[in-house]
């Protein structure tokens, strides 16, 4: 006897009495979560949010009802824009009722997953709500986008953000109810995937201290040092702040002029180096550099008085003084990631002050000097928000990691946050293990004094490229480096835009290179030559604010811009030596790569 399987339309319950009894679970299973919530805070142990998010919410989307209410024309004109919009849906959807062939009154945007199950469209009560949805939050979003332009710039950029968490947190595809696959595997399984997702969200909640820590991999078989992090190398040296790591050489030869890399310390640095395929830093060992990198520290209480001078001095600048001792070159070529860039970039000013040109070459990875175009993250920066984040990071000396990453996923929240809370908690599907989501998960703390140092004097105040950022007690001036540099912004980049990036390149002293690559902050960055993938531009020199100008007279190149960016380096000098011991025979050799500072968990 067979059994006749449901038709992907069905939404019967299959067996009722299981039914019943895995509801039963599902409670069980929440009041789990919700102890894992409550008891954190009945111990006074919960932590404090990075933004206090209903109060902000509140707040700054008030200022949107006010311009719209305060006009009784534009209040009509607003809401007849609404209703003419649902009456056009609801006329189509009486004429699909009777069988006439009818176009959609909206449609998902190209690259929307949420709606690609065919029930969105063949279903007509999905396809309403489907419509429904985007009608509604895109007039919405609308609303905040024609506000008056009176008002504050950033007041209205954070509504914009406020609005879409709200748009994408409210979307049906979110709900069992209203998600057509989530209702039939809810149906056909006795809603036994919500069983699971409900223990998978007590342990993400208890995992997360009473937080919701969204599992994006699972933790699969990754081992720093054996298969993430793996490529051969020693920490030779250490200081409070960091551990320098030397790689091991792979070529008879190598550059002259070793390659000290300066990741963000907002993230760890493996992200160069995830798996053989994918590392930066082992391609470049394989081209021929000494490869020299800072693992910064995951800081405690102790490192919460440590400042930006702290971190030059004793991160970049000590870098530099043990490549140059292992190798007895005559310089180094020096790389910053993202505010490891920025680092870099005051490093490069604090340096020509001091008429130290040790640093031959800089090259910078999705790195913001100037802040007038910064990306998103700007919407959590402004003297309340940033007064209210160092009150509450004095309790601790630090910023948790945690914080942090949420802000991160916040900004793109339909990739980040909303499909794992759909195919975690209501498929109740453990996450595929993914090296890059495993170091996206793998957090890092901010100490007080740093974190803010920066979040006031680079977005709030934008004072390096102003020439009144004093460091270590130097003034600096960014035009002062005649350093050459190699400029890389990605095409969709939320973090560092690459108008950012581009008008950032106007305020170096020295010639600047600016390359244009696809993708985005990480994928555009991490893109080796063997996959062929996306592309990169080639241009003039960057002037200005002229980034559009910049991107029309932009060549086109297909795949990594990697062996561009090799060809650069070996330009400014060919000389080629054996390969340095390892430590040079001046440093011993504390631990193997990737060393005990990335172990460290927030």
């Amino acid at each position: 006897m067979t059994t006749e399987k449901p038709s992907n339309d069905s939404y019967g319950i299959r067996d009722p009495e299981a039914f019943a009894h895995n509801l039963a679970r599902i409670m069980e299973e929440a009041g789990k979560a919700a102890s894992a919530y409550l008891k954190p805070r009945e111990e006074g142990k919960a932590s404090f949010d990075f933004v206090d998010s209903a109060g902000e919410f509140t707040k700054t989307l008030s200022r949107v009802a006010e311009y719209w209410l305060s006009d009784p024309e534009r209040t009509v004109e607003a809401e007849s824009s609404l209703v003419a919009r649902y009456i056009d849906l609801w006329t189509g959807s009486l004429k699909r009722m009777m069988g006439e062939s009818t176009g959609p009154t909206a449609e998902p945007e190209p690259g929307d997953k949420r709606f690609v199950d065919p029930q969105w469209s063949e279903n007509q009560f999905f396809d309403f709500l489907k419509q429904f949805y985007l009608i509604t939050s895109r007039w919405a979003i609308d609303l905040v986008d024609q506000t008056d332009d009176d008002m504050d710039p950033h007041t209205k950029l954070k509504a914009g953000f406020y609005m879409r968490q709200i748009a994408n947190a409210l979307a049906p595809s979110n709900f069992v109810m209203t998600n057509p696959e989530l209702l039939r595997e809810t149906l056909s399984s006795n809603a036994e995937n919500l069983v699971r997702g409900m223990h998978m969200l007590a342990e993400d909640i208890e995992a997360g201290h009473g937080d919701l820590k969204i599992r994006q991999s699972s933790k699969g078989d990754f081992k720093l040092g054996e298969n993430i992090a793996n490529t051969p190398g020693k920490v030779i040296h250490q200081n409070s702040l960091c551990q320098v790591i030397q790689y091991a050489p792979t070529t008879d030869t190598v550059l002259k002029r070793p390659l000290v890399i300066v990741p963000p310390w907002i993230n760890k640095f493996y992200i160069l180096d995830l798996n053989p395929d994918k590392s930066f830093i082992r391609w470049c060992v394989d081209q021929g550099h000494t490869v020299f990198v800072i693992s910064w520290v995951n800081p405690g209480k102790e490192h919460a008085r440590k400042n930006f001078g702290d971190y030059m001095r004793d991160g970049v600048i000590e870098a530099v003084d043990v490549a140059m001792k292992v190798t007895g070159a005559d310089g180094v070529n020096a790389v910053g990631y993202c505010v490891g860039g920025t680092m870099l970039a005051v490093t490069l000013a604090w340096m020509a002050a001091k008429k130290d040109d040790r640093i031959k070459s800089a090259t910078f990875f999705a790195t913001q000097v100037d802040f007038t175009h910064s990306g998103d993250l700007k919407v959590f920066v402004d003297e309340e928000q940033i007064a209210d984040l160092e009150y509450k990071m004095k309790m601790r000396g630090y910023l948790e990691g945690r914080k942090m990453a949420s802000a991160f996923n916040m900004l793109r929240s339909n990739d980040l946050i909303w499909p794992y809370v759909i195919a975690n908690y209501m498929k109740g599907k453990e996450p595929s293990p993914f090296d890059l989501l495993y170091w996206n998960s793998d957090a890092t703390r901010m100490p007080a004094a740093n974190h803010a140092f920066y979040l006031r004097n680079c977005y709030l105040k934008n004072r390096l490229s102003a020439g009144e950022m004093e460091v270590a007690g130097v003034t600096l001036d960014l035009a002062r480096s005649k350093v050459p540099i190699y400029n890389l912004a990605t095409r969709e980049d939320h973090i560092a835009p690459p108008r950012s990036v581009f008008y950032g390149s106007s305020f170096f002293g020295g010639k600047v290179t600016f390359v244009l690559t696809g993708s985005g902050h990480i994928a555009g960055v991490i893109n080796p030559p063997s996959r062929n993938k996306y592309q990169y531009w080639t241009g003039p020199a960057p002037r200005g604010d002229r980034y559009d100008e910049w991107a029309e007279k932009a060549k086109e190149h297909p795949g990594s811009w990697w062996p561009h960016w090799q060809a650069w380096i070996e330009a400014k000098n060919k000389t080629r030596v054996k390969p340095p011991k390892m430590g040079g025979g001046r440093f011993k050799s504390i631990e193997d790569a990737p060393g005990s500072y990335v172990r460290v968990k927030a």
